[in-house]
């Protein structure tokens, strides 16, 4: 396995918010991760890549506990999308060149130019590489967001609601390109995600986490009702549109 996350636990001031938080993802795999809001998603992504520490468990990059390795090896074999990030005074090429940063050396080299252009493309964000943060939508910056991961040249990407500033179109252009990185390039990637359709339509495999504990994992097409009503509170039907799982309140 490319991840392995066994006995995750960690708490803020006492309280928890996650506990005993066991799962793995396979290379080629995409993963979302899924359930109500405040019940630990954002802090379980943080854990997994480092920036919090767990109060107990393990993260393993492969064979290697993650929390004891230099951050620069961390952020070779993860990149992390935050949820909201801050747009400051650098164009949309000079922040995603920043991406890079774990993998340069005394200077630029062409070879990490050609990523940056590349990655830009793939997001159909060309036409705004010199453009400043600071004037792009919130959907266009989390685009950029994600072109910076993605030069990074991770072995698994976490993100934090990547599509949740994005229209239908470009939702659906964000994960179209993220799944053919993860396909093509033999990385994973774990999402989280509030559209339960979204996750059916993209996802190799859903995670549902409630107060703070994973409820089940499951192929998209093994997903019973059950699980969903128990973790959102809601009842609701399972039905098919041309081979696809949906979700519809009952």
């Amino acid at each position: 396995m490319i991840l392995s996350v066994n006995g995750i636990s960690f708490a803020y001031r006492g309280v928890p918010v996650l506990e005993d938080v066991t799962f793995s993802l396979a290379e080629g795999e995409m993963a979302a991760l899924l359930g109500p809001n405040g019940t630990g998603k954002t802090t379980l992504l943080r854990t997994i890549n480092g920036i919090l520490r767990p109060a107990g468990g393990t993260v393993l990059m492969e064979s290697r506990d993650a929390h004891v390795c230099p951050p620069r090896e961390r952020a070779k074999f993860f990149a992390y999308v935050p949820q909201r990030g801050e747009p400051v005074r650098l164009t949309v090429f000079d922040a995603v060149l920043l991406g890079r940063r774990p993998h340069l050396g005394w200077a630029v080299e062409r070879r990490d130019l050609e990523k940056v252009e590349s990655a830009l493309e793939s997001l159909s964000l060309e036409r705004f590489a010199l453009r400043y943060l600071d004037e792009l939508s919130g959907g266009e910056f989390q685009k950029v967001l994600l072109a910076r991961a993605l030069v990074q040249e991770p072995r698994v990407l976490l993100l934090d609601e990547p599509t949740s500033s994005l229209d239908l179109k470009n939702q659906l252009d964000m994960l179209a390109a993220l799944r053919k990185v993860v396909k093509g390039h033999g990385v994973a990637a774990l999402l989280s995600l509030h559209d339960l359709n979204t996750a059916f339509r993209y996802a190799d495999r859903l995670l549902f986490l409630k107060d703070g504990c994973i409820r089940g994992m499951f192929l998209p097409s093994e997903v019973p009702g059950e699980i969903i009503a128990d973790v959102y509170g809601v009842p609701v039907d399972i039905v098919r549109h041309k081979g696809v799982p949906l979700v519809v309140p009952s």
